[in-house]
């Protein structure tokens, strides 16, 4: 029988083990140095020769010390001579990140291992270097910081501009340096929400250059985005089936995308996207980062919007009051010129004069014209009477538009338009047709060459936010209102023209065309009816203007019905006349006198209630509202109902701010009658006072 014999496993020679450890030291992954007591490198592999940025032969020979950074160095001699003193395996840096200093300077952040080779009898260390930003976790937390660093760096920015242009200018750029894309873009939704304008971007892309225009169609790029009201990310536009892909895109070579809405209130307004010619190179930190600066950007522009809004209103209210502290004292005045100028025309030593009932007649009218601009003053400084009730919409701007087809230029296409069953207003009828014919009238000297003027009505479901600044009711929703939309196709105004719009005696027509009073008017009358009025228009694409009114709930409001003519006042009314204005007074207990009336005339409230306490016999009380530094009129009134409940009350007014504590537009406790007043105004208000049941 034959024996096998098996070889037993040759044993290394000590020349092959040295091999083989070269070899190990040479291949190993992280940077491995060994050195010496004194701190000397005696050996370095080709890992720590790329991570320091050295040659393996510049290596060996330096002294440790050269990789330390400048500011710990003197403090590394310690921790190495401590070492020395008690030299073990373990790792460094376990309460504080180590850096460590590269040949051209710059640093990196490593974690260091030292083991010992004492107890090999070898007096070396080998340290072996790993450089931190290779962990995937690692990368990742450095990305993310890198991105907050740069959002931090717009924030900064937006607190200390106060100009969202600030944002435009820097935010696409600094997108595109931190993610290493080649486009960025910010697309913002015009007034209409029909179109977006590339406000700011980097990178060339045809048909996006900054200040293009771009439909807002839900098959194109910022459409869709908006569309979805969410952050919208493209892997590959080669494969893209959402929307449609511009050629352009494909031309450049841009592969992916990641676009995020810009939001007011959660409404989108606009879109900022970013692109790339790496496929997939978008993930969830490029997501948040994205998303950070467009929450920044969209509050900037919130801010920038609220603080216009809040500076127009304050522009406007200062115009306001002064206009209508105007109008309040030439109201008097005009009291007294009306008032005497009808009296004069009645003087039987006149009626036959002909040239004189001329020249009464001429001053007449100009005093009704001035009464007529001083009430347009009042509409916008929203100091107006208003006689609020329900309004049909749809039938006045039906019966408005074919008013204006039988008036204006055939040439212009008048229509009406009402979004299914338009509810009705609570507003004053009448100043709400004055309104939309001085729009329209605006609108048709916009289109001298013709063309279209629609009217558009009906409940509000999206009101802009800059509109919503303005309305008096922050609590209020959007559906609480009905929008009535006039929209022409006409020449259309610049930027600054339309800052200037709602300003009274501002106009562009030529001189004596036109008085500047018209949309101030228009501003007043909406403002005072606790509404708002936007204006959306750019030069060659027409203008719209929308009302916002407050819609009527209450179906049992109806319209006042008209009071009772002054032919029924009685023979011998008893009227207390309160009035500090002593020509007003006169023109008051003129008229009141001429129709057998028997008036006690005092200038003070407080003087009209110790007559009343002393028992005077009155049949009325009529009453000036703002009567000096004493007791107002409405004062007077409440003490005097009173002290005698069954006591009429007419109060006059220059303007109904006059009136403390009552809402603009609500109903008034007593019968009010408007300065400057003809004679049968006046009597015609004091007999429907006096013939009211009490």
């Amino acid at each position: 029988m034959r024996r096998t014999t098996v070889a037993a496993p040759a044993t290394p020679t000590v020349a092959s083990e040295v091999e083989v450890f070269r070899t190990l030291f040479a291949a190993y992954p992280d940077a491995l140095i060994v050195a010496d007591a004194a701190g000397t490198i005696v050996l370095a592999n080709p890992a720590a020769a790329t991570l320091l940025g050295y040659t393996v032969d510049a290596l060996v020979g330096l002294s440790v010390e050269a990789l330390v950074p400048d500011v710990i160095r003197p403090r590394h001699a310690q921790y190495r001579d401590a070492y020395a003193r008690n030299p073990r395996p373990r790792p460094m840096g376990n309460q504080m990140d180590l850096v460590a200093k590269r040949r051209d300077g710059s640093e990196v952040v490593v974690e260091i291992a030292l083991s010992p080779l004492l107890d090999h009898g070898l007096p070396l260390v080998v340290a072996a270097i790993r450089d931190v930003a290779a962990y995937p976790r690692v990368q990742q937390a450095m990305r993310r910081a890198r991105y907050a660093e740069f959002v931090a760096q717009l924030g900064r920015a937006a607190v200390d501009a106060r100009d969202p242009q600030v944002l435009f200018e820097r935010l696409p750029g600094l997108c595109a340096e931190a993610l290493s894309v080649d486009v960025v873009r910010v697309f913002l939704l015009d007034p209409s929400r029909r179109e977006f304008r590339v406000a700011a971007g980097v990178g060339t892309v045809p048909g996006e250059e900054v200040g293009a225009r771009i439909a807002n169609r839900p098959e194109t790029p910022p459409g869709y985005v908006v569309q979805q009201g969410q952050t919208v990310i493209v892997e590959d536009y080669a494969n893209e089936q959402r929307f449609e892909v511009p050629p352009a895109y494909g031309d450049l070579g841009l592969t992916s995308a990641l676009a995020v809405p810009l939001s007011d209130r959660g409404r989108p307004i606009g879109a900022l996207t970013a692109r790339s010619r790496e496929p997939r190179r978008f993930g969830a930190d490029e997501q948040r980062f994205v998303e950070s600066l467009a929450n920044l950007l969209a509050a900037s522009l919130q801010r920038a919007q609220t603080e216009e809004a809040l500076n127009h209103a304050q522009r406007m209210e200062s115009v306001g009051e002064l206009t209508g502290g105007i109008a309040h004292d030439f109201n008097n005045l005009l009291t007294v010129i009306q008032g005497n100028l009808q009296m004069l025309q009645e003087l039987p030593r006149l009626t036959d004069d002909e040239y004189a009932q001329q020249l009464v007649g001429s001053a007449a009218r100009a005093a009704r014209r001035s009464a007529e601009l001083t009430s347009k003053l009042l509409a916008f400084s929203r100091r107006q009477v208003l006689q609020p009730s329900a309004v049909d919409v749809a039938q006045l701007c039906q019966s408005l538009a074919d008013m204006l087809r039988r008036t204006v230029d055939q040439r212009i296409v008048i229509g009406v338009e009402m979004a299914g069953r338009c509810p009705p207003v609570l507003v004053d009828a009448a100043q709400l047709e004055s309104a939309l014919l001085n729009i329209a009238i605006n609108a048709r000297d916009a289109m001298p060459g013709g063309g279209t003027l629609r009217f558009h009505a009906g409940v509000c479901h999206s009101m802009p936010a800059a509109v919503r600044h303005e309305l008096e009711d922050r609590a209020a929703r959007d559906d609480d209102y009905v929008s009535i939309a006039i929209t022409d196709s006409g020449a259309g105004m610049s930027d600054e023209v339309k800052e200037r719009a709602f300003e009274p005696f501002f106009t562009t027509k030529q001189s004596g065309r036109g008085t500047g009073l018209g949309l101030s008017t228009v501003y007043g009358f909406v403002k005072q009816s606790r509404g708002a009025i936007s204006l959306d228009s750019a030069p060659g694409r027409g203008t719209t203007v929308t009302l916002y009114l407050p819609r009527l709930h209450d179906a049992s409001v109806v319209p006042d019905v008209p009071g009772i003519e002054a032919a029924t006042l009685p023979a011998g009314l008893r009227v207390l006349l309160v009035e500090d204005d002593a020509a007003v007074a006169a023109v008051a207990r003129g008229f009141l006198e001429a129709a057998s009336c028997q008036v006690t005339e005092v200038t003070s409230g407080e003087r009209a209630m110790r007559l009343l306490e002393s028992g005077l016999a009155c049949d009325l009380l009529l009453s000036d509202i703002a009567l000096g530094s004493g007791m107002r009129g409405t004062a007077l009134a409440e003490l005097a109902q009173r002290l005698r409940p069954s006591l009429p009350v007419l109060l006059m007014s220059g303007y109904s701010s006059e009136l403390p504590g009552a809402p603009a537009g609500e109903s008034m406790p007593w019968e009010l009658v408007a300065k400057p007043f003809a004679r049968n105004q006046l009597l015609a208000a004091v007999a429907r006072v006096t013939s009211a049941p009490r």
